[in-house]
């Protein structure tokens, strides 16, 4: 990924955006500190895709998920009647 200062960036800023929706990322920097980093729209930037089921075969859900510890709570609530 290369950086480009501003004024180069507004020069060239056609060339860099076709660029960057190829894929070919950059930043932009003032005074050589980088302010921004321009990516193609469709760019998953890492930690937010979602990572649905990403433990898929390390653990395993009882059947009776839904009902365990059922009659512990019955109890506790027959206990408080008078």
């Amino acid at each position: 990924m290369h950086t480009v200062n501003i004024h180069e960036a507004k020069t060239h800023l056609s060339r860099l955006v076709d660029e960057a929706a190829r894929g070919e990322a950059f930043i932009i920097a003032k005074a050589g500190k980088p302010l921004v980093k321009v990516v193609p729209l469709d760019a998953t930037e890492i930690g937010t895709h979602r990572r649905l089921g990403f433990m898929k075969g390390e653990i395993s859900v009882p059947d009776d998920f839904d009902q365990m510890g059922a009659e512990t709570v019955e109890r506790l609530f027959q206990d408080d009647e008078p």
